[in-house]
Parts: structure tokens; C-alpha cells; sequence
């Protein structure tokens, strides 16, 4: 069921009671598949239902001067167009990173529960608090940071987030992602990635092999990157 990721995920920062988690495991849901590089939602579009993450990574996206933006990862229980409740066009788009399975949740049967349970309210509320506080340290991390230490920051969150739901456990994680995908989210050219990524490696901080990633020495890794997850609480 995609309410289970998404029910660990609001427990994992809020209190829900039987009540409030038997309603939105009730919620109707649309399932679809998709395969890596597929878009989940178009920008401009006006999506009716809101997309719940099920399994496999999301990216928000945009071309900007002819280069593709990455500006938010998506992990298995969130809920990247929670906005679209109030803002009803979509100015980005949401793309399937790696293989993906997403549940689409009406609008209107989403807001009528909403109107039973304040405390989903609340608990939607500081998912989207969160969300917000993430993009803000993605700007900053593209900001003030070199590349050593900006592409640390990333695979530190990333870590967090996914141990949050129960997909990553003593540093090691499944990441589908390319080099392409982590320049255009670092904002850094494939080479610049490549060279970070071996110094990671030399410098014995993370282990990468196929889509398996494992951080070796977090604490020294999360010295380089400036990393506090308070944020993401």
C-alpha cells in the first residue's frame, strides 16, 4: 500500500493517532510504474490528485539556459506536490530517477480527510515545513559550498532521509542515480562529479559499487560537509 511510506514517513516528525492513519490508508489511490527518466508530472500542468511516492526516487527539474536543474530528490514516502492543494500549477517537473512507483491521490478525497482529522492537517503541514527547510539548505549548499563538501552534504542527507523510512541502515543505500544526476543536482559539469567521486572514494569516506552506495565514515564525512540534520527534523 503507498499510505504505509508515507504513514512511516509523518511518524518519523509527527504523533498520528489509530484514527488519523486508518484514514489515510483509506485514501483511494491510482498506482502507475515508471521507468527511469519518465516524467511523473509536467510543468504546467494541473495535476487533480497529489502524488505519493511509493518505491524508487523522484527529482524536481526545470531547464534553465539550455542546462537541466535538479533541485530536490524525492525518497519513498513523500509527497513532492503536497503544494498543489493551494498551487494548483505545476512549475517544474517531477521525474522518475531510476526506476519508480507512484500512487496518485485525489485532491478532493485528500482534503476531505483533511477536514476530518486536523491533525493530518498538521502533520502535512510540517512534511511541507520540511520540504521547505530542505530546498533552503539545497540553495545554500550550492551557494557556499565546494564540490567536495557540496556533493558530501547531499549523500549525508540522502542517508538520513532514507534511514528515516527504513531504506538504509549503518550508511548503506540503494542509489540508482548517474553521475548525470548528481552534476545536475550539484550544479557541477560530469567531470567535476567523476573527480569528487573518486577523491570520496580515496579518501576512503564512501564505498560506491553499482548502485550501492555505503558511507564508511560518516562522522569524518559529515565534518566535510557542514552536515546537521536538525533541518530535517
Amino acid at each position: 500500500m503507498p499510505h504505509q511510506n508515507l504513514i512511516r514517513r509523518l511518524l518519523a516528525v509527527s504523533r498520528l493517532s489509530e484514527a488519523e492513519q486508518k484514514a489515510l490508508a483509506g485514501l483511494p489511490y491510482a498506482v502507475r510504474n515508471l521507468a527511469d527518466g519518465d516524467i511523473a508530472v509536467h510543468q504546467g500542468e494541473r495535476p487533480s490528485g497529489c502524488t505519493v511516492l511509493m518505491s524508487g526516487f523522484l527529482s524536481r527539474q526545470r531547464v534553465i539556459s539550455e542546462r537541466n536543474q535538479i533541485s530536490a530528490f524525492y525518497v519513498p514516502g513523500d509527497i513532492p506536490n503536497l503544494h498543489c492543494l493551494h498551487v494548483p500549477m505545476m512549475d517544474h517537473d517531477l521525474c522518475s530517477t531510476g526506476p519508480s512507483i507512484i500512487a496518485t491521490v485525489g485532491h478532493v478525497a485528500l482534503r476531505q480527510v483533511l477536514r476530518d482529522f486536523p491533525g493530518l492537517t498538521y502533520a502535512l503541514w510540517g512534511e511541507s515545513v520540511i520540504q521547505a527547510a530542505i530546498y533552503r539548505e539545497w540553495v545554500e549548499n550550492l551557494g557556499a559550498r565546494a564540490a567536495l563538501p557540496r556533493v558530501a552534504h547531499l549523500l549525508c542527507e540522502l542517508s538520513t532521509r532514507l534511514q528515516r523510512v527504513g531504506l538504509a541502515e549503518n550508511g548503506k543505500m540503494n542509489l540508482p542515480f548517474t553521475q548525470a544526476d548528481l552534476a545536475d543536482a550539484c550544479g557541477l559539469s560530469t567531470v567535476h562529479i567523476n573527480c569528487t567521486i573518486q577523491e570520496l572514494r580515496r579518501r576512503r569516506l564512501i564505498d560506491w559499487q553499482g548502485q550501492t552506495l555505503e558511507l564508511l565514515q560518516r562522522a569524518e564525512l559529515e565534518f566535510i560537509a557542514e552536515f546537521n540534520q536538525e533541518y530535517l527534523r
